[in-house]
């Protein structure tokens, strides 16, 4: 199941014998146990009735031992284990041996004053093992998938909602394109904007570029789209900001060209009737920078993409056999694809 509904069953006060919690969101898993712990747990009894370990370091039959052990001195706990790897695809590097027969027995006949919570950040499980076949059977999976485009967007409203402030639709877009797709990174941005604008304030479009920390990678996200929209002074403008910020512009060339290329294998792939989520699985990227880049790739045909990168690839040979000077070179290069 996803996470919403097994919120959903908590908040009613349905509690699973097992969670086995998974996908790319780390923030939003963290913030899931949170709320299983606050739900489950009366804070008086934290000290006694919660329990961490870490699966590279402790066996799961051990975890599970504790799991079965008599709670001592609260009427319930919860027993919190991560890193469970051996669930996954992924190749165990610790020299911890799991009995993973102690878990499924422990899955067909759980205790009733225990709750369990495995963790692991990874996309998928690997389905082909018994164990995995089991939880899910049990239902006990929860899944933590990125955040859809129009998801993220709604997320962003409802945080900055949770802070007492107010955010528009489109000014939540502009929020993702200047502090990216992180949602811990957003979420301390958001904050910031909040605290700054004061409560039943409005989050407006200047507050964002005045106080949102941009990356390197954001900035050359934006300067792309200005070069998209054929926006020359202000694709001049961040280029400029990014000197100053002493970046090296052999190293733009390349974010940009890399930028350029996931367009380009967006709009081939969309072209064969991949979905936006598919492709976002296929390139390893977030479904809001497909959503972007499908976008802009409806402005170009393919021909003009490909040769917008044949020109950055031929600026990156000129630069460094010495033939042209590195600014003048993208400043040539912005002119060009701008006309």
């Amino acid at each position: 199941m996803e996470y919403k509904e097994a919120v959903k069953q908590i908040k009613q006060k349905k509690f699973s014998p097992i969670y086995l919690c998974y996908g790319t969101e780390k923030f939003l898993m963290n913030e899931f146990i949170q709320f299983l712990i606050n739900e489950f747990i009366d804070p008086v009894h934290k000290d006694f009735a919660l329990s961490h370990f870490d699966l590279n370091e402790t066996s799961i039959d051990q975890v599970v031992e504790d799991v079965e052990t008599l709670p001592f001195m609260v009427p319930n706990k919860l027993v919190i284990a991560k890193n469970a790897n051996f669930l996954t695809g992924s190749r165990d590097k610790t020299k911890v041996e799991h009995q993973i027969e102690k878990l499924e027995n422990y899955i067909h006949s759980p205790v009733d004053y225990s709750v369990l919570v495995l963790y692991v950040q990874a996309e998928k499980l690997d389905e082909r093992k018994k164990i995995v076949k089991l939880l899910k059977k049990q239902n006990h999976l929860v899944s933590f998938p990125p955040l859809k485009p129009n998801e993220l967007s709604k997320w962003i409203q409802n945080r900055v909602k949770k802070h007492g402030c107010m955010i528009s639709e489109q000014t939540a877009e502009t929020f993702i394109l200047y502090a990216g797709t992180n949602l811990q990174t957003l979420a301390a941005e958001i904050e910031k904007c909040c605290l700054f604008a004061g409560a039943d304030q409005e989050i407006t479009r200047e507050m964002i570029n005045q106080l949102v920390v941009r990356s390197v990678e954001q900035n050359i996200f934006i300067l792309v789209d200005e070069i998209v929209r054929k926006k020359l002074e202000q694709a001049l403008t961040i280029f400029y900001t990014l000197l100053k910020q002493k970046e090296e512009p052999i190293k733009i060339i390349s974010l940009i060209a890399r930028q350029f290329r996931i367009i380009l294998q967006v709009k081939e792939l969309s072209s064969k009737g991949y979905s936006q989520y598919q492709i976002a699985s296929q390139l390893s990227i977030h479904p809001y920078a497909v959503k972007i880049a499908d976008g802009q790739g409806k402005l170009y045909q393919e021909r003009d993409l490909v040769d917008i990168l044949n020109k950055l690839a031929e600026l990156d040979y000129q630069i460094k056999s010495g033939q042209i000077e590195k600014v003048l070179g993208i400043e040539k290069f912005l002119f060009q694809v701008n006309i």
